[in-house]
């Protein structure tokens, strides 16, 4: 069984790179976490395998966008094609925002941070990014995220009650 089986549901969020040329990219990502509340620091997993990992390591810098649960199919095109062959930002309709500190846009979604990598790191066969966040765009602070279970499933978030 795979860790993804067994460690779930996880937000689900969508990074946006640049190429060396400045074509962007977008990969849908669920290996995500924060690391630090001040200043704050995200990290996340990736594949060496990805096109998003080469963009990584050449422009060191990056946006994570966190979806609504009604982006589902969004996340679904973004996770299943690679930004090598196709446009994803015009597949799944996204739309994109000029960033104000990195090179990367942000995509209108509830919560967008712009972020520069502090470091990349192997562990196994994926590397964890850990991004510092320059800048936050939040756009409903009051959301249901969507959340990964495994491939193409995804969950509904279930009411845990009020807090006490």
């Amino acid at each position: 069984m795979r860790i993804s089986e067994q460690i779930f549901p996880r937000m689900v969020g969508l990074i946006v790179t640049l190429s060396k040329e400045g074509k962007a990219n977008v990969m849908t990502a669920s290996f995500l976490m924060p690391v630090s509340f001040e200043p704050k620091y995200i990290a996340f997993s990736v594949s060496p395998k990805r096109y998003t990992f080469k963009n990584l390591k050449e422009r060191k810098e990056l946006t994570l966008n966190l979806l609504g649960k009604e982006m589902k199919e969004e996340a679904i095109i973004c996770g299943t094609y690679s930004g090598r062959e196709l446009d994803k930002f015009k597949k799944a309709n996204l739309i994109t925002e000029k960033s104000k500190l990195v090179s990367p846009p942000v995509i209108k979604c509830p919560i967008s941070f712009e972020c520069k990598i502090a470091e990349i790191k192997e562990y196994g066969d994926h590397f964890l990014i850990v991004g510092k966040v320059l800048k936050e765009w939040i756009r409903e602070e009051k959301f249901t995220p969507l959340l990964h279970l495994n491939g193409s499933v995804f969950m509904e978030p279930i009411k845990l009650g009020n807090k006490v």
